[in-house]
């Protein structure tokens, strides 16, 4: 009878064989859901910092345009018909309306342009200049220059011709030959990871110009 009893609770336990199967089918389990985890996590992370990125450029373009759409046709004096505007592919001055970092009274010099950057890419930077000057006097004054973006791939901007009768948008724009402001500014804009954003930006006060 002891015999067959202890025989009877060594069939009822587990083999070695069972115990490596289950352990092994566990482990496989943990890894499942731990990949799985891990997956979702990364993938949420990447969703939050495009929704960052788009955010950032979504705040970076209301800025830029509402510098140039507040763009005004300066002249350096009343007998003047030159206007103070030059618009470049990489680089732009113009006078704007209204002045952001003085709290939005008076006008001021606003000159925006790429250069070189910490980081890959290139920096854009804008740079406000209070009360407006068209020469380099060496007077005291309000100077502020703050950057947009870092790790900028390119960068192009057009203009669009007010006087044509289609759309027509050129790489330059001189202010004192056209005397007139451009209708509206286009900036194409390539970031660090490749994305290509274009804005188009109306300027307001073109039909002040002559």
């Amino acid at each position: 009878m002891k015999i067959q009893n202890l025989k009877s609770k060594i069939q009822n336990g587990f083999t070695l064989i069972e115990v490596i199967l289950a352990m092994t089918l566990l482990a496989l389990m943990v890894t499942v859901l731990y990949g799985a985890f891990y997956v979702g996590h990364r993938a949420a992370e990447k969703a939050q910092v495009h929704v960052d990125e788009s955010q950032r450029l979504r705040s970076l373009g209301e800025f830029l345009g509402t510098y140039l759409r507040s763009a005004y046709p300066y002249r350096p004096s009343t007998r003047d018909s030159a206007i103070f505007f030059s618009g470049e592919e990489e680089s732009l001055t113009f006078v704007s309306a209204l002045s952001i970092g003085m709290g939005g009274r008076g006008m001021a010099k606003i000159y925006l342009s790429l250069g070189e950057g910490e980081t890959t890419g290139a920096r854009l930077t804008l740079e406000e200049e209070v009360p407006v000057r068209t020469e380099e006097t060496g007077q005291g004054g309000y100077r502020n220059s703050v950057v947009l973006q870092e790790g900028v791939k390119g960068l192009r901007l057009d203009y669009l011709d007010p006087q044509s009768e289609e759309e027509r948008w050129v790489e330059q724009w001189n202010g004192k030959e056209r005397r007139a402001l451009p209708r509206a500014v286009r900036m194409s804009l390539r970031s660090e990871r490749g994305e290509e954003i274009q804005w188009v930006f109306p300027v307001m006060m073109s039909v002040l110009s002559p």
